[in-house]
């Protein structure tokens, strides 16, 4: 494990005191899980970035090869 040092704005601190007295956690451990989910989080907004982003790049070309499948179709 490592250990970090940071600061914490006296809201937030204070918040998470009440939240912690209530469900008997230690601070360590809570803190740990929010940073996890934080974490997955922000992995989840980034991959969709991403798919967006790829999905701007072929879209044109997905436009054209759609078309030429009607034409296609009407030859039928």
């Amino acid at each position: 494990m490592k250990t970090v040092s940071l600061k914490i704005d006296d809201s937030i601190f204070g918040e998470t005191e009440k939240i912690l007295s209530q469900m008997k956690k230690p601070r360590n451990r809570y803190i740990n899980e929010a940073i996890d989910y934080y974490n997955k989080v922000q992995k989840r907004v980034i991959l969709e970035k991403k798919l967006r982003e790829e999905s701007e790049l072929v879209k044109t070309d997905s436009m054209l090869v759609l078309r030429e499948f009607e034409l296609l179709g009407d030859v039928d």
